[in-house]
């Protein structure tokens, strides 16, 4: 491989020394830029769908992807869901029949391509929605959450192809449209393959990345694959009033008393614990880590367990997620006019519920914080913390075997998942589920997933690439 410094390519993009990945993204960054300008924007009511934009991402595949499209069965799924078929090399691979008991399972590669609305459009270096090309990055809502794993997934298949590779196992690649809202094509697909007898062998989906900036004390990259994810809880606060004209406030009105009830939550966070995969995910730092890092993190299960649980909790934002179930006021409603006092006044609360907790056991917190009955809670969401996956397998051993090929200087490392993917939904017919969006990401461009300036450097896209497709070739059935 030639490796240079400085030297520009014919677009204006800095050449660094992994030219490999330079090339790749250089290859495949108009495609995704493509797919950026096609508004797929999620919505829980269906009357906000722009579905034509939906239909325009879904017909632009076959243009930009085309042995894909050719070579692989694509069927749709809930709709607008896509589930891709790519028979494996082994006559039984992923076969439900009874003789193929035996037989290596599927991998399932997913992704999902609907978005987070862009509400302040007027704030971004590029329109949300233009795929602008610019400055060696990939401008635009999705290219990190989750157009870019989708499109990366697609072009390393669509390579592989034109050597005419086979997989060892077949793949699905599953790609949801409302991953951001409620993720029923996801689950629809897991049924739809269980239904058919087939227990995959591994899952892939988003989650975690190559971080930079993420831990004190740790100057390498850190790739953190989510081996579990915290469970989702919307909960709707509420409390009545009689109502009136806003000239004749009473004391303790609806909005008062929901008010004191948000502040409550805010000032009094839930317990903190550090559950047994952050205390590996440490522990698989210590050696890359400063003094006296190092020793703490060797010694995370034992006396430095509670006093860094603690530190971390008082550090926020990453860090103290990692800790604790969060819940976070992102709602608010009260009167309908602003000179009529609210006859009733609600939030919503946005809770990740951490590995350990329940939904029914953080509801019981809830009430005890709040402290008052005039507020009600009604659960409009709910889903548990998701099963954690085992790091001593062959599947983990993949996965860290493949980071380290394409991310030499990156430490592999299990995590629990902060948000919610729709991997969740493969938990029930899959025991290896896995979440890793194989881009390099520093802490700015982790705040701008469903923030503002969302963007993609094409030398971290063209890394992806080759991540998906050394994945692909380092399948083995007997593994």
């Amino acid at each position: 491989m030639k490796h240079t410094r400085g030297v520009k390519s014919a677009a204006g993009v800095p050449e660094t020394r992994d030219s490999a990945a330079l090339e790749a993204g250089l290859a495949a960054a108009s495609k995704l830029s493509r797919l950026i300008t096609c508004r797929t924007v999620s919505s829980r009511d269906p009357q906000d769908l722009d579905i034509g934009e939906f239909d325009a991402f879904i017909q632009a595949l076959p243009e930009l992807y085309p042995l894909v499209h050719r070579h692989l069965a694509l069927e749709r799924v809930n709709g607008y869901g896509l589930l891709y078929h790519w028979q494996g090399s082994s006559p039984a691979a992923g076969t439900p029949k009874p003789e193929a008991e035996d037989a290596p399972g599927a991998l399932v590669l997913m992704a999902h391509y609907d978005v987070v609305p862009a509400s302040h459009p007027e704030a971004w270096e590029h329109p949300p929605f233009s795929g602008n090309i610019a400055g060696g990055k990939i401008w635009g809502r999705g290219t990190l959450d989750d157009k870019g794993s989708l499109a990366a997934v697609l072009q390393a298949v669509e390579l592989l192809l034109v050597e005419g590779f086979v997989p060892a196992r077949d793949v699905y690649l599953s790609f949801g449209n409302n991953e951001e809202t409620a993720g029923t094509s996801a689950g629809v697909a897991a049924a739809l393959l269980a239904g058919r007898g087939i227990r995959p062998w591994m899952v892939l989906d988003e989650g975690g990345a190559v971080a930079t900036q993420a831990f004190p004390l740790v100057d390498r990259p850190v790739a953190v694959v989510g081996v579990t994810e915290k469970g989702i809880l919307d909960v709707e606060l509420s409390t009545g009033d009689a109502g009136g004209h806003a000239s004749t406030p009473h004391r303790r009105g609806a909005t008062a008393r929901l008010a004191r009830a948000v502040v409550r939550l805010d000032e009094n966070p839930l317990p903190a614990v550090l559950p047994a995969p952050t205390i590996e995910m440490f522990a698989r730092l210590a050696p890359t880590a400063r003094f006296p890092a190092r020793l703490i993190f060797r010694h995370m299960g034992g006396i430095f367990r509670t006093p860094l649980t603690q530190i971390l909790a008082r550090m926020g934002g990453e860090s103290g997620a990692l800790t604790r179930t969060t819940v976070a006021v992102t709602q608010l409603h009260g009167s309908s006019a602003a000179n009529v006092l609210a006859s009733r006044a609600t939030a919503n609360a946005n809770i990740r519920v951490t590995l350990g907790d329940t939904v029914d056991g953080t509801l019981k917190r809830l009430r005890r914080i709040i402290r008052d009955p005039s507020i009600s809670l009604r659960v409009v969401e709910g889903n548990e913390p998701s099963p954690v996956s085992a790091t001593d397998n062959d599947q983990f051993a993949l996965l860290a075997r493949t980071i380290t090929g394409t991310f030499p200087d990156a430490v592999p490392a299990p995590y629990v998942m902060l948000g919610g993917t729709d991997s969740r939904r493969f938990t029930g017919i899959c025991d290896a589920v896995y979440r890793f969006a194989p881009f390099r990401m520093d802490r700015e461009a982790r705040a701008s997933i469903h923030g503002n300036n969302e963007c993609l450097s094409v030398q971290a896209f063209g890394e992806g690439i080759l991540f998906y497709s050394r994945l692909l070739r380092n399948l083995e059935p007997g593994l």
